[in-house]
């Protein structure tokens, strides 16, 4: 019998961003909404996908990555797919080195941002500021 080819799903979050990355083999394409990651416009989320790409080096030759994102702003959705490329590296591969690089370099590669945004509350404008006293 043939063996199935490999294919990973991994996601990754911050704040309201929510990227999904699919890992598989191939030839080192990277898309990120069905544009490659060369013609990706934001120099400084860019930069920021590039990173675990970066850190795993040659073994990103072999395989092809595919991530759609939604939700959020431009560098919430990069911190979010960097997650998710950094996950679906490390369950693609089952390397434990590769894990530990990649938790020793940054630990939100591996691990989602639990932060949000506070929400509003009564008397104020926001989550802290608040409509100001008059004593007079």
């Amino acid at each position: 019998m043939a063996k199935a080819k490999k294919v990973i799903n991994s996601s990754g979050k911050r704040k309201t961003a929510i990227a999904r990355a699919t890992v598989r083999a191939g030839n080192g394409k990277i898309r990120i909404n069905r544009v490659p990651l060369e013609l990706y416009n934001h120099p400084l989320a860019k930069l920021k996908i590039m990173e675990p790409i970066a850190l795993a080096k040659k073994k990103v030759n072999k395989i092809d990555i595919d991530v759609k994102v939604e939700g959020g702003g431009v560098m919430g959705q990069a911190d979010a797919v960097r997650t998710a490329i950094a996950k679906g590296l490390v369950d693609y591969f089952e390397d434990d080195e590769l894990k530990k690089l990649f938790l020793d370099y940054d630990r939100s590669l591996l691990v989602n941002d639990p932060r949000r945004k506070e929400p509003k509350h009564p008397l104020g404008r926001g989550a802290r500021k608040k409509r100001q006293k008059s004593y007079r």
